[in-house]
């Protein structure tokens, strides 16, 4: 599912620099801090802010993406707090003829950097087997239901309930801590876009496979049932011989 999102990084970047204007005048102490989901791109094993919106970028096959809800000033930049390369997001998905694969990585940040102090879903990670043509916005939706209000990602898979770009004039201590790296686990093939790990949650182990005993009852009944066909033929041609000779 497509958004039509417009340029949501340049609106950030301009709010961020209206705010760094607004410091400027009145001293760093009083930058205004903002609440907003931050967009990345991997590039030499380093998470680096994208340069234009997500709806302007179609990511490569063998790329990966990276988003994180945080609240930060114009002097802060949180980073996604986990480093998946593509290798580790993708190597048990196979490729597709038509489709390419995107690494995603979401980190939907601490309790500080909500609004209320709500404790928000682990950080995931999931490779997205996507249309050559997508955008970084369909690679996303790919999480789940995205919320975007004039022109920003504002909720991924309803996280935040509400709010969006927010500006948060007074910061707590814990959310000008710095952050603490996560572990996230590597998906697997049929892994979905659930939230996957906490800080080193193991992959669930998957369910037992119970086809083949399943198969093996129905090749027995089909042989049973040839047998007996083959038996009626018999006993006919051997009645008919009888009745002809």
């Amino acid at each position: 599912m497509s958004f039509a999102q417009r340029a949501p990084i340049r609106a950030i970047i301009a709010v961020l620099l209206a705010a760094a204007c607004t410091a400027l005048s009145v001293g760093p102490a009083h930058a205004a801090a903002y609440r907003f989901w931050g967009f990345y791109q991997l590039a030499d094993g380093q998470w680096a802010f994208a340069q234009k919106g997500s709806d302007q970028i179609v990511p490569k096959d063998g790329s990966v993406d990276g988003w994180r809800y945080a609240v930060a000033d114009v002097n802060d930049v949180r980073f996604p707090r986990a480093t998946l390369t593509f290798e580790q997001l993708c190597a048990s998905t196979p490729a597709e003829t038509g489709k390419k694969r995107v690494g995603l990585v979401i980190d939907y940040g601490r309790p500080a950097d909500s609004a209320d102090g709500t404790t928000p879903p682990e950080p995931t990670a999931l490779c997205a087997v996507v249309a050559p043509d997508a955008t970084s916005t369909d690679v996303l939706a790919e999480a789940g239901e995205l919320r975007v209000e004039n022109g920003l990602v504002c909720a991924v898979g309803g996280y935040p309930a509400t709010d969006c770009g927010g500006e948060v004039k007074d910061l707590s201590a814990e959310a000008k801590a710095a952050d603490t790296p996560v572990q996230i686990a590597a998906p697997t093939a049929t892994q979905s876009a659930t939230p996957t790990a906490s800080a080193a949650a193991p992959v669930s182990a998957p369910a037992e496979d119970t086809s083949s005993g399943t198969s093996t009852a129905a090749y027995v009944i089909v042989g049973i049932a040839l047998l007996g066909l083959v038996a009626f033929l018999i006993a006919r041609s051997r009645a008919a011989g009888k009745r002809n000779p």
